[in-house]
């Protein structure tokens, strides 16, 4: 009997989120409000805060929309995401929202792999693509790592995730924040105003007025482990795409591997791929200004 009714409170629980996200309408930010629509998909932990100044800057000529994405919703859990196939299908949904087609495509690391995912799936939807150092590893890569989350190591192996789970979740003050994050080696290369903007977009108030992260390890664990489990999807198809596509990726970055940029253009000769000098996977917010710049002149030669 008391299996019944754990299936039964189970059912309930699943018409509950389902009601939930039915009803529900997808957060985003908006900059500038006239113009041809760009939309920019954010980073695993980098909520669209984050991009303030190049959003600015690039909302100087056009319409800027940027979703958030599944982990800074409410109503979403980690454990749902198996790989990032159910990301682009969210991202469908919000341009479906807001009747959006044939706009700009952009987004940096998880969001590119995103805005690429969809613009293959949908290619109607783009006029045009800009992918800033997406998470995208040659086949091989994508092979072995969808076996080792298969047989169950995958939170164990992936670099990144330990990292992730051992974040701090609180901290007396937004100030406070700032502080610790001030000293990080990964963000050694971000402006003050740029971590700021990081911080106030990952900071959550709580009743006793302590800040907290909107953002959770255990969804920033996930997103690590799933990526990259379903891209060989996207190289069978790459060679389909037939809207212009620019790639920026830092020089340094650990990410977007030079090789791979090799493979995508024996698939898309037309593609354009520049290296920022200088720079790591956050070259969007280390370099904002330099990467608006590519963006303008990309978009205005085609």
């Amino acid at each position: 009997m008391w299996r019944f009714g754990l299936l039964f409170f189970r059912y309930l629980k699943y018409l509950e989120l389902i009601t939930l996200r039915l009803s529900m309408r997808i957060p985003y930010q908006e900059f500038q409000q006239e113009g041809e629509v760009l939309h920019f998909c954010h980073a695993n932990g980098y909520p669209p805060g984050t991009y303030r100044i190049l959003l600015e800057d690039i909302s100087t000529k056009f319409h800027v929309f940027a979703m958030h994405m599944r982990p800074l919703w409410h109503s979403s859990s980690p454990v749902e995401l198996e790989d990032w196939r159910p990301l682009a299908i969210d991202l469908s949904n919000f341009l479906d929202e807001h009747n959006l087609h044939n706009l700009v495509g952009t987004g940096h690391s998880m969001g590119a792999t995103t805005t690429l995912r969809l613009a293959l799936m949908q290619p109607e939807r783009f006029r045009a693509l800009v992918l800033i150092d997406p998470v995208l590893f040659p086949p091989r890569f994508c092979i072995v790592w969808d076996y080792i989350y298969r047989l169950g190591f995958g939170h164990k192996l992936h670099p990144l995730v330990s990292g992730a789970r051992r974040r701090k979740r609180s901290f007396q003050s937004q100030e406070a924040m700032f502080k610790n994050y001030r000293y990080k080696k990964v963000f050694r290369n971000l402006s003050d105003d740029v971590l700021r903007d990081y911080v106030d977009s990952l900071a959550s108030v709580r009743l006793d007025s302590c800040v907290e992260l909107s953002y959770t390890p255990e969804w920033e664990a996930q997103i690590y482990v799933t990526g990259v489990r379903a891209d060989m999807e996207i190289w069978r198809n790459l060679s389909s795409l037939k809207r212009p596509l620019m790639i920026i990726r830092g020089a340094k970055s650990n990410t977007f591997w030079e090789k791979t940029g090799k493979i995508i253009r024996n698939h898309l000769p037309d593609a354009k791929i520049f290296s920022v000098r200088g720079a790591t996977h956050l070259v969007p917010l280390e370099k904002p200004k330099e990467v608006s710049n590519l963006i303008f002149k990309f978009l205005q030669s085609i």
